[in-house]
């Protein structure tokens, strides 16, 4: 329907980064508006009437429908660009963060199969490098869930045993995930540490796309 990684590699050069995932939210949503007029497009789109779950960013015409999710982690960074002030703080709990990937994936999926010429692609945005390295521990608590360079994605996921109640706490549920999506992490922006800036300022994207034939 639209090319995300181009909209996004043209995001970049107005973005490098978002103050929030709400910034990242809104400013890829008018990045694909201003590429792309004739489609018409809906934030914060609720997937069944009276229901909590809702997508990121809807994006459709007569015929087509993209949903979009998105999650935006960040380790700490601060910056002054454009005289414009970023100070992003440490989000860590990354196990989590890589729960809710998972489970914005497998509800794409079941957006995806509930509507005929639906496709759906999860972004996951982050200058947080515990996200695309691969653990140092194969046992850690989310080992199913991790997210590294060259992981496949597929199957009944569920936290290892040792998880903690807090850990889990709002996310106890395993995640199905039908399809199989291999991880392919790629350069988003990079700013280089001078005196206006501080912190971990490399930023990195991973895009899963779903159609009906995989999900």
């Amino acid at each position: 329907m639209c090319d995300l990684i181009e909209i996004l590699s043209q995001l970049q050069e107005k973005r490098p980064f978002f103050h929030s995932e709400a910034d990242f939210q809104h400013s890829l949503a008018w990045q694909i508006h201003e590429q792309f007029p004739m489609y018409s497009l809906r934030l914060e789109y609720p997937l069944r009437p009276g229901q909590p779950e809702h997508l990121d960013i809807l994006v459709f015409n007569q015929d087509e429908a993209l949903a979009i999710e998105l999650k935006y982690k960040t380790a700490l960074f601060f910056s002054v660009v454009n005289r414009e002030l970023y100070s992003l703080k440490n989000h860590s709990a990354q196990d989590c963060g890589r729960y809710d990937f998972m489970a914005d994936i497998e509800r794409l999926e079941r957006f995806v199969q509930e509507h005929g010429k639906a496709t759906g692609c999860s972004i996951l945005l982050t200058n947080d490098s515990s996200y695309w390295n691969p653990p140092r521990d194969g046992n850690c608590v989310d080992a199913e869930f991790r997210v590294h360079e060259g992981r496949a994605l597929s199957g009944v996921l569920s936290w290892h045993s040792s998880a903690s109640k807090g850990t889990t706490r709002g996310r106890e549920k395993p995640l199905s995930i039908k399809g199989t999506y291999n991880c392919h992490w790629q350069d988003y922006s990079e700013i280089k540490a001078n005196t206006n800036t501080q912190g971990y300022g490399k930023f990195r994207q991973l895009i899963v796309n779903i159609n009906r034939q995989k999900a």
